[in-house]
């Protein structure tokens, strides 16, 4: 059972919310909050499992409250859901330590397999959003960027990396690459000491930077 924990300032989302994932057997949801204030509390005396989190709320936006979880050294699995499609609000996000961003136009089918994606320690960004990394014109400026911590990839580490870029489980790489999931676990955990990263989410970030693959 995964507990779930649903913050947004809209009780009728909500509610909506909570009868969506509750149809499924493997989700409950275990409280709601209304504005960020209510939603750290709530964490603290609930321990959910995942908290469903919206950024428009009052008294704490939801990336303060995430950057107050993370500030605290709490490692509480954070799914945004938001109407929020600008890459600004991604990236900060990501940067802070988000596990999930999802936007609300999303089908309920995508937002479970979101939950369970990040309470399985895997990370999840809404494949509308994927697509606005590469469209930036930022990025054309990192393109110009020094390289030098890609020559450090061994030419396995990239394929990985470009793997993870595409949002395959250790599982799915093992199988694509040929190689065992111990294998490919070592190989993520090197690519992130190289590269600088601390999860999956900024890894995939970085390969679509670096165009080490072609979202289209």
């Amino acid at each position: 059972m995964i507990n779930v924990l649903i913050a947004d300032d809209h009780s009728m989302i909500r509610e909506g919310l909570k009868q969506l994932l509750e149809l499924d057997g493997d989700i409950k949801v275990i409280g709601e909050a209304g504005n960020g204030e209510a939603c750290l509390r709530l964490i603290d005396s609930l321990r959910p499992d995942v908290v469903l989190l919206d950024i428009n709320m009052p008294e704490m936006n939801g990336l303060e409250v995430l950057e107050k979880l993370r500030s605290r050294g709490s490692k509480q699995k954070v799914l945004i859901l938001t109407i929020h499609n600008e890459i600004e609000y991604l990236m900060k996000a990501i940067e802070i330590g988000v596990s999930g961003y999802l936007l609300k136009d999303s089908e309920s089918a995508i937002l479970k397999k979101a939950i369970y994606a990040v309470h399985n320690g895997e990370n999840y960004i809404d494949a509308t959003m994927t697509h606005l990394l590469k469209e930036q014109k930022y990025l054309k400026e990192l393109q110009r960027e020094a390289r030098s911590k890609d020559k450090l990839l061994s030419t396995r580490e990239i394929e990985v990396l470009c793997a993870l870029a595409e949002g395959l489980y250790n599982k799915e790489i093992a199988s694509k690459l040929q190689i065992s999931e111990k294998t490919v676990k070592n190989h993520v955990s090197n690519i992130f000491k190289k590269i600088g990263v601390s999860d999956r989410t900024q890894a995939a970030v970085y390969a679509i930077r670096h165009k080490f693959v072609d979202i289209k």
